[in-house]
């Protein structure tokens, strides 16, 4: 049998994007869009807190569904002024792959549109009217500590910890740490005990709480 290409991207059902590298779906097969905000908004207390000049950051840029998603519940509460979000992925989709996979939230087509033309045009840095997002290219290690930002509410969103465990080591956790505003916050669908762990020992105080679907648990964060 053939092994497929790393950099492949396989589908699932023919709609959920699988990364043949990692050997793990870009999203929850039960519901990308549900599990985005029962994760990564409803763990980081999104939208209560948005504000004007308020700053998400993630590890996992992916389909840009958790952008996207942001970015809608964003203009649904009326917030001032642009989001602002930075995403660090190691390994980009072709656009096309971006394309096919946003095109199963109907409901985001209109956010999606600018985000899949810019990437078309191998733009990382994406600017409307209420975003302003870059998506930095590169293995997180090492472009987090280059970063000069501070994240109000992180996304960890890497693969599984047991397939990609570099997204979840104790140093790239005390670098998000370090780039974490007071008060900031960290939510992620893994409740892997080394992760909470290393969070923990990055200055995190961490919660459990239930997880999406099929997951019974994942992991909340805020820095103490």
């Amino acid at each position: 049998m053939q092994t497929p290409d790393p950099s492949a991207t396989l589908w699932r059902d023919g709609a959920v994007p699988v990364s043949a590298r990692f050997d793990d779906p870009y999203y929850s097969l039960d519901n990308g869009l549900a599990e985005t905000r029962h994760v990564f908004l409803d763990g980081n207390d999104l939208p209560a807190r948005f504000r004007e000049g308020f700053n998400i950051a993630e590890l996992g840029f992916g389909t840009g569904l958790n952008l996207l998603t942001a970015l809608h519940a964003w203009r649904a509460s009326g917030a001032t002024g642009p989001l602002r979000f930075t995403s660090f992925e190691a390994f980009p989709l072709p656009a096309a792959d971006l394309s096919r996979a946003l095109a199963s939230f109907p409901e985001l087509g209109e956010l999606a549109a600018p985000l899949v033309a810019a990437w078309e045009r191998g733009e990382t840095v994406i600017e409307t009217g209420d975003l302003r997002a870059e998506v930095v290219i590169g293995d997180a290690r090492e472009t987090l500590s280059a970063w000069n930002g501070a994240a109000d509410a992180w996304f960890l969103d890497g693969f599984s910890p047991a397939k990609n465990p570099e997204l979840w080591e104790a140093p790239l956790l005390e670098q998000v740490a370090r780039h974490t505003a007071p008060g900031g916050t960290v939510a992620t669908y893994t409740a892997a005990g080394f992760v909470r762990r290393n969070l923990a020992d990055a200055g995190f105080a961490v919660e459990r709480r239930p997880g999406f679907g099929r997951k019974r648990h994942m992991t909340v964060a805020r820095l103490a």
